[in-house]
């Protein structure tokens, strides 16, 4: 800083109010400042001003994978609000239950950041705990963390509306899909799932465990052994409600292949709505992680500038039933058709 003011000829504190973007440093000067600077090379040292103002100018995030629809939309929604901000992103990537172990002993975002966006994690009490003692705002993003700033969508009701929408149709027999994830992250299944037995218990429809069946994420074979599993059952469904869009998608593409036709015989509803959705022609639950991304940020930002700010703020963001051409109302019991005879077009 001493070598950019000799250049520009000023003092290393106007070089300093220069280079912080006040507004007390004239044009002319804020000119020659700027132009010393790029000159030398020189940019402002992070470590050095967070020595002054208590500040890393960094937001840490902790998810479980990159690897995800959710995940890309979310993060990339934080971009311009932490630009805007003069903040920089860390991200920390937890794939096994071995790095999150080492994660939680070492807590490697303490005195790195300035908060934490916790995504989609089912943590222990323990867990949490240590999150509380890190010293800095820790917003839970598409979770609900009771006495913890959280930003979410309510699933349990987004999975009530889509199990209604199935039974408003007519369908008694319907299946839910899971992904059962062995790195221990719930990406809000059992919210859904929860929400799926309440909409099944309201209209008077009996539970069924064997309805509900569980595949590993992204495992074609997986898929293909939980469709199974219900099309050999006594009384098949007549509908599968997926967790995921992707799931849904898996769905779709196991029934075609044994000449299952969809909605005709089995109508399939997913949540999320990815673009694929839109593409398969999937009726589904919207949500935008795009939206939560940048309630969290702004969230985040407000209680790192605000230490009187509501530490225990829940945002619950909107998601939206998009009913589109996979679902339909359940085919005819097997006696009506075959007295009806061919006539019956898409039923028959």
């Amino acid at each position: 800083m001493a070598d950019v003011a000799e250049r520009a000829g000023v003092s290393t504190s106007t070089v300093s109010r220069t280079l912080r973007g006040l507004s007390t440093v004239s044009p002319e000067v804020r000119a020659r400042v700027e132009e010393a600077a790029r000159e030398l090379n020189f940019a402002v040292s992070r470590q050095a001003a967070s020595l002054v103002t208590g500040r890393t100018g960094t937001m840490a995030v902790l998810v479980p994978t990159l690897d995800s629809w959710f995940m890309g939309a979310a993060l990339s929604s934080l971009a311009p609000l932490l630009r805007a901000a003069g903040m920089e992103l860390n991200v920390y990537m937890i794939a096994d239950l071995a790095e999150r172990t080492s994660f939680f002993e070492r807590l490697p975002a303490r005195r790195n950041a300035d908060a934490l966006l916790v995504f989609c994690f089912d943590l222990t009490d323990e867990e949490t705990t240590r999150l509380d003692n890190l010293g800095m705002p820790v917003i839970y993003v598409s979770q609900h963390v009771e006495g913890r700033p959280s930003v979410y969508v309510d699933d349990v009701v987004g999975a009530r509306r889509a199990t209604r929408h199935l039974i408003n149709l007519g369908h008694r027999r319907i299946a839910f899909a899971h992904t059962a994830n062995v790195r221990g992250f719930s990406f809000s299944s059992r919210e859904r799932l929860l929400g799926y037995q309440q909409a099944l218990t309201e209209a008077g429809i009996p539970l069924d465990d064997d309805l509900v069946v569980a595949t590993p994420p992204r495992d074609k074979r997986g898929t293909t052994q939980a469709v199974g599993n219900l099309l050999s059952l006594r009384e098949p469904p007549t509908a599968v409600f997926a967790e995921q869009d992707e799931l849904a998608a898996s769905v779709i593409s196991t029934l075609r292949t044994v000449q299952i036709q969809v909605p005709e015989r089995v109508s399939v509803l997913g949540f999320d709505d990815q673009l694929m959705a839109e593409w398969l022609d999937l009726s589904t639950v919207a949500q935008s992680p795009s939206d939560m991304g940048r309630a969290a940020a702004e969230l985040a930002l407000e209680l790192i500038s605000d230490s009187e700010a509501d530490r225990g703020r829940h945002i619950v963001l909107p998601t939206h039933l998009i009913p589109r051409g996979t679902t339909a109302p359940p085919p005819a019991p097997l006696g009506e058709r075959e007295a009806n005879g061919p006539a019956q077009g898409r039923n028959a």
